[in-house]
Formats: structure tokens, sequence, C-alpha cells
């Protein structure tokens, strides 16, 4: 979940434009807040230098347009800010990295600074007011705020995270509104209970109820089975927290039928994910030298390590298995993609088609008048906006395939629960796509492995054959 809120960066009356850039900058890239500068990543710019090339910008603003600064915005700031204990510092930087990229549509310099230093993590996406051209300057619109939360849920829903069902407007900075030192929910900590239970393998779910016991919960049976924490106010059911702690989920990992998904080991083994081989004799071909050839080898050496911990951990070290996991993965995930195409699609043609509905109602009297007056031209030319409008509905709904026009409010019901689908297909689109990366990877090593112990025995069975 992330919350977002641009700001506009002024020129402070008796300073310059390069000394209120440099304490801008300065603050967000603070070493201290961004464990020394290794969560900061940037387009079109170097963050050490980003003050000097915003001026820059600037004066061939200046000399290209012989426009002086037209006020005192000299640059803007998106703050986003993410729940507490959801987001590593290096998955919010490149969701920082690209709400700026796509906000700005890659039209201005920017840097993103992700800062740790607070219950919350957050981000500090500062970008040039000046565009890359240096022939115009970003102007804030109407809506604007909105746009920026529009774009950055979508962008959480792709990589997996929650998102603010019902944002509330205020003009509190965004780690108040989460809280700097927000407390774990009581149903976190439930969720994290369950997961150290199940870590230790109980033999059956009376076991497990009996170490719930022992971790301080009250246990309530009845139709929907619920636990209480002395400090807790009410009872918290299972069903509650999720599909993954439901009772039957968690009978049957305890009785061996799923396998229990441990979320530490899960993030641990993510950060060391292999990368492919390096073709080392095409590099030597391109001029590289002993030094990189050693570098390489070893390299190498590690990513395939790498690649047969991860096929270890995944129990697919017979190649007939790697193949297939890899076309079933590859096939799920172009179906998914489809599907939420597919959706995204429906979606734009229900917003189109609520507004033809919408315009046929505003402007079916102005109609009606131009008909009455025997489609007089003088009516039409003082009317036009209106009348182009409700052709246009017309022709809409004449090109619908079913013949009964829906209503606005059956249209926003099925906006909704499209809606809600692309929600659950975006975060199994995100786990898919992570999924198929290392697959393909560990598969395309094992290939080039293969091919090239191939080769070595075709040209050992040459020589003994001369």
């Amino acid at each position: 979940m992330a919350t977002t809120r641009l700001i506009s960066m002024h020129q402070n009356k008796g300073k310059s434009i390069a000394d209120c850039l440099a304490d801008r900058t300065d603050y967000a890239k603070n070493p201290d807040k961004t464990n020394n500068g290794e969560y900061i990543s940037s387009y079109e710019c170097d963050p050490k230098t980003v003050q000097e090339e915003f001026l820059l910008s600037k004066r061939i603003y200046f000399d290209i347009t012989g426009r002086e600064q037209a006020n005192d915005v000299i640059a803007y700031q998106i703050r986003q800010s993410f729940k507490p204990g959801e987001v590593t510092p290096e998955i919010a930087n490149q969701v920082g990295y690209e709400l700026g990229m796509r906000f700005t549509k890659g039209n201005h310099a920017f840097f993103v600074a992700t800062h740790i230093d607070k219950a919350h993590i957050h981000n500090h996406i500062i970008f040039n007011s000046t565009s890359l051209d240096c022939t115009k300057k970003f102007r804030d619109f109407l809506g604007s705020g909105r746009a920026i939360r529009k774009i950055s849920d979508r962008i959480c829903l792709e990589s997996g995270l929650s998102i603010v069902e019902n944002p509330k407007r205020g003009k509190n900075h965004y780690g108040k509104w989460l809280g700097d030192k927000k407390p774990v929910s009581h149903s976190e900590k439930l969720r994290l209970a369950i997961d150290e239970i199940l870590r230790k393998k109980p033999s059956d779910f009376e076991e497990f109820l009996s170490e719930i016991k022992l971790a301080g919960y009250e246990i309530k049976t009845g139709k929907y089975i619920s636990f209480k924490s002395e400090n807790q106010k009410k009872f918290i059911r299972l069903r509650s927290l999720g599909s993954r702690y439901s009772e039957e989920e968690i009978k049957a990992v305890i009785h061996g039928n799923k396998s229990f998904v441990d979320e530490k080991r899960v993030n641990k083994r993510s950060k060391s994910t292999a990368n492919l081989l390096v073709d080392i004799q095409a590099k030597l071909q391109a001029g590289k030298g002993a030094g990189y050839e050693r570098w390489a080898k070893i390299f190498n050496l590690k990513q395939m390590a790498q690649s047969i911990n991860y096929l270890t951990e995944n129990n697919l070290l017979i190649y007939e298995d790697l193949e297939k996991k890899a076309q079933d993965i590859t096939y799920n995930f172009n179906q998914l993609s489809a599907q939420i195409k597919s959706i995204e699609k429906r979606m734009t043609e229900i917003g189109n088609l609520k507004t033809h509905i919408i315009n046929y109602s505003k402007t079916r009297e102005v109609y009606t008048a131009y008909r009455k007056s025997g489609y007089s031209k003088k009516f039409y030319e003082g009317h036009t906006a209106d009348l182009l409008l409700h052709k246009a509905a017309k022709v809409a709904f004449d090109n619908l395939e079913s013949k009964k026009l829906p209503t606005v409010k059956d249209l926003q019901v099925e906006y909704s629960e499209l809606f809600s689908a692309k929600k659950k297909a975006y975060v199994k689109y995100h786990s898919i796509k992570k999924e198929k990366q290392n697959i393909l990877i560990a598969k395309a090593n094992v290939d080039r492995l293969l091919g090239e112990n191939y080769e070595s025995d075709r040209k050992e069975k040459t020589q003994e054959q001369r």
C-alpha cells in the first residue's frame, strides 16, 4: 500500500535557485536515510550533480525561449509512502522509479531517493520542472494528485502490493497518515504466530491449537474458529486473515497436502536469483582480455550454482520436468496477460459507454429542438457541440452487440466487479512473472551448459578418431 502527494518546490525569498535546489536535493539524498546512497536511482541525471544539471537546463530554457522563470517553482517532488513491513527498500525504489517514469512520461529528469529511517519506507521522487529538451516547463494541473495516486495504485497492484481502497483527503504528512510508529496490527501478529508454529511442523491440528495457546492466545470454537490475545478486545476469526490462513488451508499444510510458504525464506531466496551465463568466447572475440575471462568464469560458476540451488529447492533436477515447467508457466503467464488485457479492454468500453449514455441524456432535448426546427442550419451552428455529442452517442448505441441498452447503474456494478478481478489477477501476474523469469533463466543456463558439454564431447571424439 502506498500513499502519494505532489509537492511544488518553490524558490525561497532571499535565496538563489541553486541554493534552494541544493537544500531540497541534499535532504533527499541524505546518506543516513538512503543507506549511504544505495537506495537512490535516477533518470537522465546524475544524483551527485543533479543540482547543477537542473540549473543548467533552466539556463538553456532561457536561451532557447527567451522567457524568464515564470514562477518560483523550480522542481516538483512526489512523496510516496508505503505500509510498514509490506515492502523492501529495493522494491520501494523500483516502484518509485516506475511512478516517476510513468507520470513524467520520460520528459523530465528525476531521481528517486528511498528513505529507510522511519517505520514506513518512503520515496522522495524529485523531477526537474524544465523538460529534457529545455523548451517547456511542467505545469501542475487540476487533479494531478489524483492522477499520481491512480498510477501509483496500478504499479502497486502490478508489484503485488496492497492499495488504499478508500483514500482520505487531508493535509497530513504521509508519515502522520500512516503513523511513523504505527504498531503491528493484532491480525498481523496472529499471522506471524501461525507462521512460526507451522515452521515447527505440528503433527495435527490439536497440536497446532496447543501451540497457539502457549503463544498466549485464547481460542473460541463454533461455526468459525477465532483467537484473542490478552491485549485484544475482540476475537479474530481465522477466515478474516486471508485464504492462506483459513482452517482448511492450515490443516492441509499440517497433513502435508499443501506446502507451507515460508515468507522469510521466500524473501531471502528472491535476493539471490541467478542471472544468465556470460558467453565468454563471444566476449573474447569482441576484444575482452584475460582479466575479463577470469572474472567471467567465476561469475558463470556462481550463476550456475544459484541455478542448481533453485532447481533443487523446486524439485526440478530432471530436465524433462524443467522443460515442462517452463512450457506450462509460459503458457499460464500468456493466458493471464491476455485475461488482464481483456478485462482492461472491457473496462475501457464501459467507461466510454457510460460517457455516451450521460451525453445522450444531457443532449436529448437539444436534439429534439433541432429536429423541430426542421434541422435548421442556424440552430446547428449555435448548438454544434451538443449535437455532435448526441450523434456520437447514437452511433455508439447502434454498434452495441446487444439490442438492450444497459443502465449506468448496471455498468457501474460490472465495472466494480472487473476492477476486483483485475486486482486479483495482477497479484497472480506479479507472482507468475517472477517465477517464470527464474525458471527460464535456470533453463537457459542448463541448456547453455549442456550445449557446451555436448560440443566438448564432440571435439574429444573427433580427436580420438584422428
